[in-house]
């Protein structure tokens, strides 16, 4: 029979450490007995404990705010309002809280974790943000470089993701040559290129995981009998978190009469007649460059994204201006040039898709280069015939991503291609990325 020592309190003979047991020994509290630690009394664990539940449950949170404590449990009521935690300004390693949605509202209203100045999943921003109905979370103090980690979240998903770099080349549309009038037999003006604006190699676009950023690829400019030249349409990205970025499709070339001038876009419209003045390069900051002038008789050039379109002279069509290169894709290639003026001889189409005007041996002027967004040529009259203008070259748009956060989800059927650590995304036609 084991022996029984009944007494109301130990204390050490000496000195106040007191030692119960020896090494291998078992130290056993049987079933029913409550073993009471008075307030202000600690507890210091140096071994292993096993058994404990470590989390003391309390009240209903109801409030918009409030701080949490470690080792406890909170039910989080967000019926009336969402709600921010604020977790404890120091933490310990193996401290844990736990979190749940009481009235499995979390997606109506949200619970918002502050971590005080403390990392949460390794990263100090954004604040990690709950929303789904019924979801629990069970974090866990790891150390300085982890901070608080979610043992269990739902899916145990990123709640701290992190921003990445974007950089796209956009071009838009370019316009159409202006087309002959049915009233004589005089050449018209090329179409100017399609806006053109990048940021490769500059200030990157700051991307957010989740976000939608859409995709719009602006039309070539349409031929218009008897007037000018059809505006390109506009290109652009465009996101709930950045500042949209529009390139503004190109202008059409002149025509005759009312017609005359070339019209104002991204590049300006080469003038068709009658010394009239090329369009305006209109955007600002620039994204291309104004069309030539005309004669009395004979086309200017359309403005491309990287010079301005040649002046008629005499009976020669004016050239269109040069686009610009970009490398963007890995490989320098070439966008945006303008339309060449018609004329005898005609002028050449820009560098970078610009369609050549016009000449009295042709059958019809050059379109622009569909993707390069270039300007079509302008066209004339001849021997009781009109030889069509140039339409212009449909637009294009490209964007660059790390191929680390790349997420794969697209609209739009782009063409998607490597260059080093980044993925490059290329869409003909409009579409969407979700970071």
């Amino acid at each position: 029979m084991a022996s029984v020592l009944k007494v109301d309190k130990l204390d050490p003979q000496s000195g106040t450490a007191l030692e119960v047991g020896t090494s291998g020994d078992t130290i056993n509290v049987p079933s029913g007995v409550t073993l009471d630690i008075n307030s202000g009394a600690t507890i210091s664990n140096s071994g292993t404990a096993t058994g404990f539940a470590g989390i003391a449950w309390q009240s209903v949170e109801t409030g918009a705010t409030f701080t949490a404590v470690a080792g406890n449990g909170y039910p989080v009521n967000t019926t009336a309002q969402a709600c921010t935690v604020t977790l404890p300004a120091s933490a310990s390693v193996g401290d844990q809280i736990i979190f749940t949605d009481y009235a499995r509202n979390w997606s109506t209203y949200a619970l918002t974790i502050d971590p005080n100045s403390l990392k949460f999943q390794g990263n100090t921003t954004p604040q990690p943000v709950y929303d789904t109905d019924g979801e629990s979370v069970h974090i866990v103090y790891m150390d300085v470089t982890k901070g608080w980690v979610p043992l269990y979240d739902g899916a145990v998903s990123l709640e701290t993701p992190q921003n990445y770099d974007g950089e796209y080349l956009i071009v838009a549309g370019g316009g159409a040559g202006g087309e002959a009038s049915t009233s004589g037999g005089y050449a018209r003006g090329g179409g100017g290129a399609g806006g053109m604006l990048s940021n490769f190699g500059g200030v990157a676009l700051s991307l957010t995981p989740g976000t939608v950023y859409t995709v719009a690829v602006g039309d070539g400019g349409a031929i218009q009998t008897d007037q000018s030249g059809g505006d390109g349409g506009d290109s652009s990205i465009t996101g709930s978190d950045i500042t949209d970025v529009t390139a503004t499709g190109g202008g059409g070339g002149g025509g005759q009469d009312g017609y005359a001038p070339g019209r104002d876009g991204g590049s300006g419209g080469g003038a068709g007649y009658n010394s009239a003045s090329g369009g305006t390069a209109t955007p600002s900051p620039a994204q291309g460059n104004d069309g030539g002038d005309a004669t009395a008789g004979t086309g200017a050039g359309g403005g491309g994204a990287g010079a301005v379109g040649a002046n008629a002279a005499g009976n020669a069509g004016g050239a269109g201006g040069n686009g610009s290169a970009n490398a963007i894709t890995g490989g320098s290639v070439t966008y945006a040039g303008g339309g060449g003026g018609g004329g005898d001889p005609k002028g050449a189409g820009g560098t970078g898709g610009g369609g050549a005007g016009y000449n009295y041996d042709d059958a019809a002027a050059i379109a622009g280069t569909d993707y390069l967004g270039g300007g079509g040529g302008g066209g004339s009259f001849a021997a009781g015939s009109y030889p069509a203008a140039g339409a212009g070259g449909k637009g294009v748009v490209f964007l660059r991503v790390p191929t680390a956060s790349y997420s794969s989800t697209t609209t739009g059927s782009p063409t998607v291609t490597t260059d080093g650590s980044d993925t490059i995304l290329k869409w003909q036609s409009s579409g969407s990325y979700t970071g």
